[in-house]
């Protein structure tokens, strides 16, 4: 494990791929790496845990990677299915996190997409999108999205509101065509929700935790 500070967070510097948008900002990174018995998958962390698809992995213990202004730290956590498709952890320490977002915006709205390749952060915007005949979390298709991999499925889509802190909306699960036309689909505030009943007693204090690789 990497030593890492939590006073470093504000700190986070950090640099993307080739073809891809990259961080434009210092501030907190959410995206997580959930490391599955068979591949790795993408997750968030929140206020309320870490979630993610499972995809790679839907029970038992499971090792993921979260990333401090010092760079990477592995931390292990106990699955925990949340139904309509989610799966949480937690680890023993605060992590970067981001807040939920509960609504979503109207069409032609901008929002961020985030996650990482080959261990380097991405990030995108994308606009929302609405099809009457579809439920849930939809954007708008472009290049650059059009570019995520199988692998990138479960990044995060985020409101970035100016002069607001970045809380997520979704995380990617696929696409879709209709009538011609072509869609990103995402798990929206529709099941999200489930991660907050299922940590309702999350704002209890926290055992203290002594570690050596945590300053």
């Amino acid at each position: 494990m990497r030593t890492s500070s939590l006073f470093a967070l504000f700190a986070l510097s950090l640099t993307g791929c080739a073809g891809i948008g990259t961080y434009r900002r210092t501030t907190v990174d959410p995206v997580v790496v959930v490391h599955g018995p068979s591949f790795d998958e993408l997750a968030v962390s929140t206020s309320y845990g870490v979630v993610f698809l499972g995809r790679g992995a839907k029970s038992g213990r499971v090792e993921f990677s979260a990333w401090f202004a010092d760079g990477e730290n592995r931390e292990e956590g106990v699955i925990e299915p949340l139904g309509g498709g989610l799966f949480a952890t937690n680890a023993e320490i605060l992590l970067p996190a981001v807040a939920l977002a509960y609504a979503v915006p109207a069409p032609g709205h901008v929002v961020l997409v985030r996650g990482r390749r080959a261990g380097l952060p991405f990030e995108l915007e994308a606009r929302i999108a609405r099809e009457p005949r579809v439920a849930g979390l939809l954007l708008e298709t472009s290049g650059e999205l059009n570019a995520l991999e199988d692998a990138e499925l479960g990044c995060g889509v985020f409101l970035n509101e100016p002069g607001r802190e970045l809380k997520l909306l979704g995380l990617v699960s696929g696409r879709l065509e209709l009538d011609g036309r072509r869609y990103v689909t995402a798990v929206g505030p529709e099941d999200l929700w489930r991660l907050v009943v299922h940590r309702r007693n999350s704002d209890r204090p926290r055992r203290w935790v002594y570690r050596e690789d945590i300053l």
